[in-house]
């Protein structure tokens, strides 16, 4: 994911000493201050009280300074942790941090200063990079919050292998009497780079660091103009007439000239401020003052590099731009109190409401119609103060009420709720939306703008057609390995253009698995809504069911990854490939200079490569069968060369030009591939691997639920729903946990007064949150489909209710649906917010979600202290609660496929009628079978179809006492006239010869008569 603008941190790193060249001169004030320290014992001379740590980390003070053993293999940073409580944070105070570290092997860990109860508000957190060499570390920033209990903490944890972590005088202090600094409020964002690139963007060069705390890069030689190279901040806002301060640090080797300006981001480019500047070895301090000659909120801080002789190394550093007005308090537009899904409900569904108030009595609601009369009424439920939103709320159930209409409203304490519709219909739109965000995302094809609207066309990316340098020729990162790849195609995964495999497989494997919910599930109704034709894909016309096309387009580029024969590592996937450093928002993929790369092997890549081809090998069978054997060759590849490599981590440090995706257990993965491998062949070595897993029995479903770090309830899940061999014992014994799963996010969602399946703290709201929700309320709809226990359907409909506005902040998630919906999420394709010219992202699109982590610096600056549930905005630098991403779409995707499916709510009607399917024989290359009905119900059966769906490459070549017919893996067997008529407690029995290439032949999970399940 994007690690990319950041937000308004002032923090820096100390080291080298600096020649000032002062430009034009500023007038410095001090003020006598009483400064307080609140770090006891920051030189550890000889015990370590009263610092703490972890039970997996154990310290000890050695020679002067505390020692921590950090253990390898922690999935968290934060499950490895030390730290300093009882520490004081005063709203508005100046506070300096200061430590010296240093590890036995180099490392990157956090520093936070932070509160130290729910909801862990930081007012610092800082990415630290260690060597085996102490370096003294020192951070600026001003108090956030007022509380006495604070905490100072490292978080050491999340990596693959052990390192002892030392520390040494420590000092935080603050300044209660300080002035505010001289020139104004700071206008730029992570002007330090202690947060990385965060805030800033690059083009036209190489090599870009900020491992040392300051950005350093490589400009080529021999560029024509200055502006052929840069480093700059976009949406820096200016005030006509204000006077402004602009500094900086900075050093070139060997001396170069670089142009500093402050101008307007967009055509006209107007220039308020700009200087050559002949920088030398020696790091110089520039400062200059000008005044802002218009309005704007889009001006760039922008260093033009080019037009050098010679190549060189640029690092600057401390860039500020002081002056104008201080932003005013965000105060985010909740609208009216009475919180809804502003979508819509079902007619036989569930219908709940929140409402805030200060009441803690009872209060009257109405639903009216658009013209304003009472169609249902009633009390409300006091729910006391919400833990996630710090509200007082009361619940509203309206289920009662079965009628459909549209823009209804509910009223309650002088509220008016945004309108929604009751309809059948609700979802059935989002199915087709939230598929054809993968097709927006798609790279190496032009999309099309009369498929997908004129404003969203664009030229194919990364196809290697300048200025773009890949992806049909990729080489490794240095060291990795001495060849290229043609890793054309594929997703873009999130707002950046990386592509990573272990995301991009669990974002395929719910694709995949869209679709083959349809052949168990009786809602699913055999796959019609999502055929041919169903969707925008640019394939719709093939015969091939739209949604797998979708799949294809990522399973071809996942399976271009591989490592190829012949090659050490051969069979294993890379990680990920993308952008050797951070590019700027926003950027059309067509227009990325940036040399692309390929990253290490690991063992998470190729189990994810071997699920999602072994899924892709039995769903395309009966569709493309040269290409479901390829999928399937590489599976085997991938899980052989993952058997052979169990423990190849991804570097979690490795996240310059895209995310780490680092993942220290595996285990999970291994049992997801077995389960796959064993569905699509019946082979007893994979069932062999999968029951000898501790997830095949123990507890995969967290409260928080599953995602691409956890994946071992894919495995699960496919195990309980997909036909196999496995004894009925056992595979009840999975099914039961798959339901016992779903009864404990019932019993979660009724704890929310906002109706989600996840608990209310603030750990719980992460990087991601709707997906992890929307995941949960999957679990809920597979019950639903297992047990067909209405219960789990209307938990499911409840759950995203939270996803379409019935939250704290009565926002919808979800672009273009809702009354108040996203437009702004972050994404370097649409990038409307930043260039009119652009588009906002489509309808359909999911923003991450509450992040109480507050990750970026955008968020941070704007919503320090929010509660879980109000840590987003809409705004495109919030990453880390705004971005769009391939595996969030994917879980909407699927649970919007199997709402539609719901209907108005009702439970389908059963069907009285059994169904004795019995495979006679089987030989190389075919089977025979039997089947045969029962009518048992009281009345005579006149005229039937019977269909059901093979797994995998079943194909019927001659039949008997019947009509059948097939399309793709899906079966109807008709009546002949004879045996049209089945009387109560009467049989009739048709036969089928078969062909299969080899794989698994299972009893299909789930026969309808006449469009009723039948036992």
């Amino acid at each position: 994911m994007t690690r990319s603008p950041g937000r308004r941190l002032h923090a820096f790193v100390a080291g080298c000493a600096a020649a000032v060249l002062t430009l034009t001169g500023l007038t410095a004030s001090s003020a006598h201050a009483e400064i307080i320290e609140h770090i006891d014992n920051g030189t550890f001379d000889s015990a370590t009280t009263p610092w703490w740590s972890t039970g997996n980390t154990p310290i000890s003070a050695v020679d002067g300074e505390l020692c921590a053993q950090v253990p390898a293999g922690t999935a968290n940073p934060w499950d490895a942790s030390l730290g300093h409580n009882d520490i004081t944070l005063a709203e508005g105070d100046p506070y300096t941090l200061t430590f010296t570290a240093s590890a036995s092997a180099a490392v990157t860990v956090r520093a936070n200063v932070q509160l130290n109860e729910a909801p862990f508000t930081t007012a610092i957190s800082r990415e630290v990079a260690l060597t085996t060499t102490p370096q003294t570390f020192t951070y600026e920033f001003d108090g956030n919050l007022d509380s006495a209990n604070g905490t100072f903490t490292f978080q050491l944890g999340g990596g693959a292998s052990a390192f002892t972590f030392c520390l040494d005088d420590v000092s935080l202090a603050s300044d209660t009497d300080a002035e505010p600094p001289a020139g104004g409020p700071e206008q730029l964002e992570n002007g330090d780079f202690a947060d990385g690139l965060g805030g800033w963007f690059t083009y036209g060069t190489n090599a870009t660091s900020t491992a040392d705390g300051r950005l350093c890069t490589t400009v080529p030689a021999g560029l024509a103009n200055p502006w052929d190279a840069g480093i700059g901040q976009n949406d820096v806002p200016l005030v006509n007439g204000a006077t402004y301060t602009f500094s900086f640090e900075a050093s070139a080797s060997p001396g170069s000239s670089v142009n500093a300006n402050v101008q307007l981001g967009d055509a006209p480019f107007t220039s308020f401020f700009g200087r050559t500047v002949p920088l030398t070895t020696t790091t110089q301090t520039f400062e200059y003052t000008f005044t802002a000659s218009a309005d704007t909120e889009r001006a760039q801080v922008v260093f033009h590099v080019g037009a050098n002789t010679a190549e060189y190394r640029l690092c600057v550093d401390d860039v500020s731009l002081r002056g104008g007005e201080e932003e005013p308090p965000y105060v985010p537009d909740t609208g009216p109190r009475v919180r809804v899904n502003q979508v819509g409900y079902l007619p036989h569904g569930p219908k709940n409401a929140t409402v805030v108030t200060e009441a803690t009595a009872a209060l009257p609601w109405q639903l009216k119609n658009g013209g304003g009369t009472v169609l249902a009424s009633g009390n409300s439920t006091p729910r006391g103060v919400d833990q996630a939103s710090g509200q007082n709320v009361h619940t509203i159930d309206f289920s009662s009420y079965t009628g459909t209409g549209t823009g209804l409203t509910l009223v309650a304490d002088d509220q008016t709720s945004y309108p929604f519709d009751i309809s059948a219909d609700v979802y059935d739109q989002l199915r087709s939306d939230s598929l054809q965000f993968f097709a927006l995302q798609r790279s190496g094809i032009a999309i099309d703008g009369a498929l997908f609207g004129a404003q969203y066309a664009r030229p194919a990316g990364h196809l290697g057609v300048a200025p773009n340098q890949g992806d049909t020729d990729v080489p490794c990162q240095p060291g990795v390995c001495d060849y290229r790849l043609d890793v054309r195609g594929g997703w873009y995964d999130a707002g950046d253009h990386g592509k990573y495999v272990v995301n991009g497989g669990i974002a395929t494997y719910q694709l995949l698995n869209t679709f083959e919910r349809t052949k168990t599930a009786i809602t699913g109704f055999g796959g019609a809504e999502l055929g041919d034709s169903t969707l925008r894909v640019p394939e719709r016309g093939n015969g091939v069911p739209d949604v797998l096309d979708e799949a294809r387009w990522e399973l071809e580029f996942l399976m271009r990854m591989q490592v190829p024969v012949g090659r050490p590592l051969a069979g294993m996937a890379h990680h990920k490939m993308h952008d050797q450093n951070w590019t700027g928002l926003p950027l059309q993929p067509e227009d990325d200079p940036q040399l692309r790369e390929l990253h290490p092997p690991s063992t998470a890549a190729t189990l994810n490569l071997a699920a999602t081809a072994a899924q892709c090998a039995r769903l395309f069978a009966r569709y493309d069968a040269a290409f479901a054997a390829k999928c399937l060759t590489s599976a085997k590849r991938a899980w052989t060369a993952a058997k052979a490599n169990p423990a190849r981590f991804a570097d979690p440090n490795d996240g310059n030009g895209g995310g780490s995706y680092s993942d220290g257990d595996v285990s999970d993965e291994f049992y997801w591939a077995a389960a796959e491998l064993y569905l699509t062949t019946g082979e007893a070595p994979y069932l062999t691997e999968l029951r000898a897993s501790p997830h095949h029995t123990g507890n995969v479903f967290t409260s928080t639920g599953f995602g691409w770090p956890a994946t071992a309830a894919l495995g699960r899940m496919d195990l309980a729903t997909i036909p196999s061999e496995l004894p009925a014992a056992e595979r009840q014994q999975l099914r039961q946990s798959v339901v016992t799963a779903a009864d404990a996010y019932l019993a979660t969602l009724a704890t929310q007064a906002y109706g989600l399946p996840l608990p209310g703290g603030a750990n719980n709201y992460f990087w991601g949150s709707n997906s992890n929700i929307i995941n949960n309320v999957i679990v809920l709809a597979t019950a639903y489909d297992l047990t067909r226990d209405r219960k789990y359907q209307a938990g499911a409909l409840q759950g995203m209710d939270y996803i379409f506005g019935r939250n704290a902040l009565n926002h919808s998630y979800v672009t273009g649906w809702g009354e108040k919906n996203p437009q702004n999420q972050h994404s370097r394709i649409f990038g409307h917010q930043l260039d009119e010219s652009l588009p906002n992202p489509p309808a359909g699109s999911i923003a991450g979600g509450a992040n109480a982590s507050l990750d970026d610096p955008y968020a941070s600056g704007l919503l320090a202290g929010c509660k879980p549930q109000f840590c987003y905005v809409d705004h495109i630098e919030s990453y880390a609660t705004n971005e769009v991403a391939v595996n969030w779409n994917s879980a909407l995707s699927w649970i919007a496929s199997a709402l539609a499916d719901q209907g108005d709510g009702q439970a389908p009607a059963a069907g009285a009628c059994k169904v004795d399917y019995v495979r006679h024989g089987q030989w190389a290359g075919g089977f025979t079978s039997q089947a045969t009905i029962t009518n048992t119900g009281t009345t005579p059966i006149d005229g039937w179809t019977l269909r059901w769906a093979w797994i995998g490459d079943q194909k019927v070549t001659d039949h008997w006492l019947t009509a059948i017919t097939q399309t793709g893996a899906s079966v109807a067997a008709t009546n002949l006239s004879h045996n049209k008529k089945i009387m109560p407690g009467s049989t009739v029995t048709f036969g089928f010869l078969g062909d299969s290439a080899g794989g698994a032949n299972p009893t299909p999970g789930l026969f309808t008569l006449n469009g009723k399940a039948c036992t």
